[in-house]
């Protein structure tokens, strides 16, 4: 029987790790990261699955350590396996296994390297992306290519809508590519780097909105890190705001100063380059923003934005 070291947490985790489990994988060690009570679970646990399987599951703070490895090495596995676990393995778990490590990654590789590739792909306006199974290297997602699938980004998708599509798409892979891997023919092409398509982790004042941008990027940082993320930002009225939906439209603004008004009893944005959003969905410092009651109060006066 093949076995396998996996490193899993997230929704596209516990897909995976079921496709193994499905085509007869043995886990003799599974990490991941421990459920956290105080963050918002909108995906599945790996935690949770393992216990249901009876894995060995560890949830490490650091699994670079000797004593890790070691435990690694000791597994005998044929394949290592890492889905949308969130450290950086040491280049010294890349033989433990016998017949490679591999890793599945949020992104048409080589584009859109590193870290958040979903949601840096939304706030660039790609109009697709998909997931990659590759081989894992001392340099971070560069490795040899296995296969790939593509998923389309609509123009009002939000991270959380496209991240479901990666997440089967990563599944639709596993589904078609393990077979081969485990009789030794599955094929793999070398990697070209792209310059450039490295990115990093995002932080959460990266959400502040620049009113001076075109509509359609600030739309679509609004959609990049739209809820479960921690959301783009705004000053309205001299009080922090959270933009968390948005639409293009092409009605007109009445200055180009940033500032919400409404028009027909629906809210809009208007942005500094005189180009205009919908506001779909707010929320303020007391909660989610009555945007009914917010037409008629912009409609006598409009609130300013910054």
């Amino acid at each position: 029987m093949t076995r396998a070291v996996v490193f899993a947490y997230s929704e596209v985790g516990v897909r995976c790790v079921r496709e193994l489990l499905a085509q007869g994988v043995e886990i003799p060690l599974l990490f991941t990261h421990a459920d956290d009570p105080a963050e918002s679970q909108w995906f599945g646990s790996v935690q949770q699955l393992a216990s249901a399987h009876q894995l060995r599951v560890e949830t490490p703070d650091n699994p670079n350590t000797p004593q890790w490895i070691g435990a690694g090495s000791a597994a005998r596995a044929d394949f290592l396996f890492s889905f949308y676990y969130r450290y950086m393995l040491d280049k010294a778990w890349l033989t433990v296994a016998a017949r490679g490590a591999l890793n599945m990654h949020g992104s048409l590789l080589p584009r859109y390297r590193g870290r958040a590739p979903v949601n840096w792909a939304i706030l660039r306006g790609e109009r697709e992306t998909g997931a990659t199974l590759h081989y894992m290297v001392s340099r971070a997602d560069a490795g040899d290519i296995v296969d790939s699938q593509a998923v389309p980004i609509l123009i009002d998708d939000d991270a959380r809508e496209v991240f479901a599509k990666v997440t089967v798409a990563a599944e639709m892979i596993m589904a078609r590519s393990l077979p081969a891997l485990l009789t030794g023919n599955a094929v793999r092409r070398p990697q070209a780097i792209l310059p450039g398509e490295y990115f990093g982790r995002r932080r959460p004042e990266d959400g502040r909105i620049d009113w001076s941008l075109p509509a359609r990027d600030i739309h679509n940082l609004v959609r990049a890190v739209a809820p479960p993320f921690p959301g783009a930002f705004a000053q309205v009225n001299g009080e922090r705001w959270e933009i968390q939906r948005t639409r293009l439209s092409a009605l007109g603004a009445l200055s180009a100063k940033p500032h919400v008004f409404s028009a027909a009893g629906v809210c809009y944005l208007a942005c500094g380059d005189g180009e205009v959003l919908r506001l779909l969905a707010a929320a303020s410092p007391r909660g989610p923003v009555d945007l009914t009651q917010l037409a008629a109060e912009v409609a006598k006066q409009p609130l300013p934005l910054a």
